[in-house]
C-alpha cells in the first residue's frame, strides 16, 4: 500500500470499500431485469460500478481498495462462537448468495481488474479483517481513512486521531451517513469507538451474535460508558464489584461470562493480518483504465457501457 501524501494542504485519504456489502445492496436495489445481452442480470455489476463513480466524483479519495471476503465465516470466529452467521449457512454447506448475484462476481472482478482498481481478500479473513488491517497501517503513516459499508461493525473503527470515518450506506450512497467518533457516541449514548464492545452486549441477530439474555440497548449503553469494554466488565466481576452495573445486570452478565469471553473474538475486527496478499498494494486511482480494450470488451458483452463511462469520467475528472 502506498504511503499517505499530503494533498494540497490536506492528508490524502484512502477510501476503502466494503465490497461485498455494496455490491449485495446493488443486486438488491437495481431490478434483475437490467441484463446483458444474453439475458444475464448484470444489476449487481452495474450498480456497483455506478456506486464507485459516485464515491469517486463526491468524495474525491486519493486511493481506494475493493476489500473482499475470502472467507465469509471464518474458522476461528465460529470456532469461538458455532452461532456466527450459522442462520446464512445453505444446505450445501456454502452461504446463502442468490445463484443470480453469485454469477456476477466473476464480472465484478474482471471490470474491477480492467479499470485499474485493486481487489484485496486474505483466505480466512473477511472483508471487514481486511478493512481493519488496511486502516491500522494508513493511520499509522498520518493517512486518513473513510470505509464505505452497510455493516454497523466497522463503526469500532473510527477514531478522531486518524481521521477514520465510516460512510454508512444504510439510506443509499447518495444519503451517506458519516459516522465518526462523535455521531457514533450521539446516536449510541457510547464511546465512539466502543461500537464492537455494545453489540456484544445486545447481540446482533443478522451475525448470529445472541447477546446478553435481558441486555438491551440502554443497558449495553450504560454498562460500555461505565466500564470501557467486555475486558472492563469482565475485570469487574472477578474483582467482585457490584458498583457501577444497572439493576440486575451483574447476575446476567456473570451468568453469560463464557459468551461474552468467545464473542470479543467474533466481533472484534482483526486489525493486524500479515499476509502477502496486502503487501505492496497499488491504491492509487488511475486517472485512465488500466486495460481499456478489456473494460470496452467487457462493456459490450455485459452491456454495461454507461455505467463503465461514468466511472471512466470520474477517474478522469480526477486529474
Amino acid at each position: 500500500m502506498s504511503e499517505p501524501q499530503a494533498t494540497g494542504g490536506r492528508t490524502s485519504t484512502l477510501m476503502l470499500l466494503d465490497t461485498p456489502s455494496l455490491y449485495f445492496r446493488a443486486f438488491f436495489g437495481v431490478p434483475e431485469s437490467v441484463t446483458a445481452p444474453d439475458g444475464t442480470p448484470v444489476n449487481a455489476v452495474r450498480g456497483l460500478i455506478d456506486m464507485i463513480a459516485r464515491l469517486i466524483r463526491d468524495r474525491a479519495p486519493d486511493r481506494l481498495v475493493c476489500c473482499m471476503d475470502a472467507d465469509w465465516r471464518p474458522a476461528f470466529r465460529v470456532a469461538a462462537l458455532p452461532s456466527y452467521k450459522a442462520h446464512r449457512v445453505a444446505e450445501d454447506g456454502g452461504d446463502q448468495t442468490p445463484g443470480a448475484l453469485a454469477a456476477q462476481l466473476p464480472i465484478i472482478d474482471a471490470v474491477l481488474d480492467a479499470v485499474g482498481l485493486v481487489r484485496a481478500g486474505v483466505p480466512g479473513y473477511e472483508a471487514d479483517d481486511v478493512i481493519g488491517t488496511l486502516t491500522a497501517r494508513c493511520t499509522a503513516a498520518g493517512g486518513a481513512v473513510d470505509i464505505v459499508t452497510g455493516d454497523r461493525d466497522l463503526f469500532q473503527l473510527v477514531d478522531e486521531r486518524g481521521p477514520v470515518q465510516v460512510l454508512y450506506t444504510a439510506r443509499g450512497i447518495r444519503n451517506l451517513q458519516v459516522m465518526g467518533e462523535k455521531e457514533v457516541a450521539a446516536k449510541y449514548g457510547i464511546p465512539g469507538r466502543a461500537y464492537g464492545d455494545y453489540a456484544t452486549l445486545r447481540g446482533d441477530p443478522s451475525d448470529g451474535l445472541p447477546g446478553v439474555p435481558g441486555v438491551g440497548d440502554k443497558t449495553a449503553a450504560a454498562l460500555v460508558t461505565r466500564f470501557g469494554s467486555v475486558e472492563g466488565i469482565l475485570r469487574a466481576l472477578d474483582a467482585g464489584a457490584a458498583a457501577g452495573f444497572p439493576a440486575g445486570s451483574r447476575s446476567k452478565l456473570a451468568a453469560a461470562r463464557d459468551y461474552l469471553t468467545a464473542a470479543r473474538t467474533v466481533v472484534r475486527v482483526v486489525t493486524d493480518i500479515d499476509a502477502p496478499e496486502l503487501d505492496g498494494l497499488d491504491d492509487a486511482l488511475p486517472p485512465a483504465p488500466r486495460d481499456p480494450e478489456a473494460l470496452a470488451s467487457l462493456a459490450e458483452e455485459w452491456n454495461l457501457r454507461s455505467p463503465v463511462d461514468r466511472l471512466v469520467q470520474a477517474l478522469a475528472g480526477r486529474s
